[in-house]
């Protein structure tokens, strides 16, 4: 008879839901739904689908004969609340009422801790969390500064995966990852990069609409006065502006696609654009990486490169040419969220570490 606890994990995106159920550490269940747009277009909000999707939950959970009975975790991908530090949070009235309307705006991620919050409360011995959100703060004030009281830097990032794989690279090593320095580079549709000084994340780039490196989708750090003309020079409106900057900028501006597999085998089939597009979102990288050596003072034990685009040697290598004599450098292909959520609500239900308050 298996009457071993199972920890339930969910992690909204905009047009998917992926579900995982874990016991003992080990996938025993992995799921993606999958949503139509026009499925979608019913829900005036973002937030007004966490019924519907989590009744596609408990379906699949049901076709699957998952033992709902045993599930004792249920934890959400942390969603836009208010900046946080690094951490598993239970789901609390404070924490719901900011998911469902959020300080810093609307996004599929949001429904993570919803969802997790209803199913945990219909479960007979189940409590609902959250993990390292994209707004974990760690900054150090210096690094809040960007050079007009106006425009305070602030963090968005993938916490989550880029906290995950500094743990699993310290515990590869035997070396605990609050006593290392690391600088980890996540490469997907947005790109951040993170200096890790000793557990913190002292600096990052504001990956979402921010600075940094540009990305498939994302334009990153642009020329301001040029923006600017750009943006009063009455050609274009403010939501065709805000497109260059997420969802059509970077290497989608460049080369019309943000699927960098087809980008990298249209450079190898000799398309010199495409080539030359890889070559500089690399470079950009690299650039940012070697930034956040000098906020870690040079002290640097390893850098790690993670997410999608990690899984292509050939792009890592233009940056690895470029920062291999800061530091040793490690890939981590991929990013594996579901793991990572299961991870941090492992740890609270062996009680190795305590789940934090929303205040």
């Amino acid at each position: 008879m298996d009457n071993n606890p199972k920890i339930l994990t969910i992690n909204p995106g905009s047009t998917s839901t992926k579900i995982a159920v874990f016991k003992n550490g080990d996938i025993v269940f992995l799921k993606t739904i999958r949503h139509s747009v026009e499925e979608l277009s019913k829900f005036a909000k973002i937030t007004d689908q966490y019924a519907y999707r989590k009744n596609i939950i408990y379906k699949e959970l049901e076709n699957a004969e998952v033992k709902l009975d045993l599930i004792r975790v249920v934890v959400g991908r942390g969603g836009l609340v208010k900046p946080i530090a690094s951490g598993v949070y239970r789901v609390n009235e404070a924490l719901k009422r900011d998911l469902m309307n959020s300080p810093v705006g609307e996004h599929a991620s949001n429904l993570g801790g919803l969802i997790a919050d209803d199913i945990a409360r219909e479960l007979p011995d189940a409590k609902a969390y959250i993990a390292d959100p994209v707004v974990v703060d760690e900054l150090d004030p210096v690094a809040r500064y960007s050079g007009h009281p106006l425009f305070p830097r602030y963090s968005v990032f993938h916490a989550l995966n880029q906290k995950a794989i500094a743990r699993r690279h310290a515990q590869s090593i035997n070396k605990e990852y609050e006593d290392m320095n690391l600088i980890v580079a996540h490469l997907g549709g947005g790109i951040s990069v993170g200096a890790h000084y000793k557990g913190r994340v002292i600096d990052v780039n504001q990956a979402l609409d921010g600075d940094g490196p540009f990305s498939p989708e994302r334009s990153g750090t642009l020329p301001m006065g040029t923006f600017l003309k750009a943006a009063f020079g009455g050609e274009y409106t403010y939501d065709e502006m805000k497109l260059m900057l997420v969802g059509r900028g970077g290497m989608c501006a460049y080369t019309g696609s943000n699927d960098a597999y087809e980008v990298e085998m249209k450079a190898l089939e000799g398309n010199q654009l495409s080539y030359d597009v890889i070559v500089a979102m690399a470079y950009q990288i690299a650039k940012e990486i070697g930034a956040m050596a000098t906020v870690l003072k040079g002290e640097v034990d390893a850098i790690l490169i993670t997410g999608g685009m990690a899984n292509s040697k050939w792009f890592c290598n233009f940056i690895i040419e470029r920062v291999y004599k800061i530091a040793p450098v490690h890939v981590y292909p991929g990013e594996d969220e579901m793991r990572a959520l299961a991870e941090n609500g492992a740890l609270v239900l062996s009680g190795e570490v305590e789940a934090k308050e929303y205040i």
